[in-house]
Parts: structure tokens; C-alpha cells; sequence
């Protein structure tokens, strides 16, 4: 009777023995079920497009104005993105003094469930009527903001508030400030 130990040595027992243990192992191998997530994105945009309505206090005669304002929001899936705007403060007007601003720039966001805080700092240009139609001027603004957006579903979500700080550096009676809240609503367009 041949040892255990001879038993891989005239090599015919090795064989069949290979197959069983190669064959038993494919035997116990499954198709996987589990699907990974992705560790990149591929930098996908989120565009969105809404309105408000505005309520601002002009330090130029101390003027309380009301108004309306477009915006368009083009963020990424990483929270941050671009905003541009255009605001028309015509509304609870004295002496015909009315303004607009055309403003973009960066906005940095996060959500915290259907909440969405946001900060913004965009610059441009600020259109201003002055009393009775005696002058007008364009002029440079900077506007830091932020505020905070609330999701109703996939498509809608409430501007719930808007704040800004509008800065005219160069406006023609020395540096304006005007400062105001947004509230509103935006549409995700893809």
C-alpha cells in the first residue's frame, strides 16, 4: 500500500485531484449582484431660472424700494456654481429715482435636506435715475449675499430669502450703499 506521501509522485494521482479542487471552486463561484457608486462625477450642471420680488433700502435719500428680480443659476453637482442677475428697483419710487443692476458671479452651496443655503458674491453694472429725470448713471457694483433656497420637488424650489449688500464704489456723490431681501421662486431647466 502506497504512503500518502508517494502519492503525488508518479504523478497520476495529481491530476484528477487538481480537477476536483478547480472544479469545486468554479462550482462555488457567483455572479455579482452589487453595483458600485461612482467615486468621480462627470461634472454635471444643474441649470435653474426664477424671480422675485425685492424690497430695498438706497442710502441715496434713504429711499425704501420695491422691485422685481430675474436670476439664473448654473451650479454643479459639487456646490458651486455661477449666478447672474438683473434687478429692477422701479416700484414705491419718489422723484423718479429708480435704479437696475446686471450682476454675476460665483455662488457656493450646500444642502441640508430640502434646505439649501447658499453664498454669493457677484459684481457688474448699476444703472441710476437720479430726481426728476436730470441725470443718468451707470456705475460699477459689488454685491456679496446669500440666502437660503427650500425644494419642493425635483423642478420647483422657494427662493425663501435672498440677501444682499450692493456697494456703488463709484457712484457720482461718493460710495452708495443699498442693501435688501429676495423672496421668489426658481424652475430647474435641466
Amino acid at each position: 500500500m502506497k504512503s500518502f506521501h508517494n502519492f503525488g509522485k508518479s504523478g497520476r494521482g495529481v491530476y484528477p485531484l487538481v480537477i476536483l479542487a478547480v472544479s469545486a471552486y468554479l462550482g462555488m463561484a457567483r455572479p455579482a449582484a452589487a453595483q458600485v457608486t461612482p467615486s468621480a462625477d462627470n461634472g454635471s450642471f444643474l441649470m435653474s431660472a426664477g424671480g422675485t420680488a425685492s424690497g430695498y433700502f438706497l442710502q441715496y435719500g434713504e429711499r425704501k424700494m420695491l422691485g422685481v428680480t430675474a436670476f439664473v443659476d448654473l451650479d454643479t453637482i459639487r456646490r458651486y456654481g455661477i449666478e447672474g442677475e438683473a434687478r429692477w428697483l422701479v416700484f414705491n419710487q419718489t422723484e423718479n429715482v429708480n435704479t437696475q443692476t446686471y450682476l454675476v458671479g460665483p455662488r457656493v452651496h450646500m444642502s441640508v435636506g430640502r434646505f439649501q443655503p447658499y453664498a454669493k458674491g457677484l459684481v457688474g453694472v448699476g444703472e441710476f435715475n437720479f430726481p426728476y429725470n436730470l441725470a443718468h448713471g451707470g456705475y460699477l457694483v459689488v454685491a456679496p449675499g446669500g440666502g437660503v433656497d427650500y425644494h419642493l420637488n425635483k423642478k420647483v424650489i422657494l427662493r425663501l430669502a435672498d440677501f444682499e449688500y450692493d456697494y456703488w464704489p463709484q457712484f457720482t456723490f461718493g460710495a452708495m450703499k443699498s442693501y435688501g431681501i429676495s423672496s421668489g421662486i426658481r424652475v430647474r431647466i435641466f
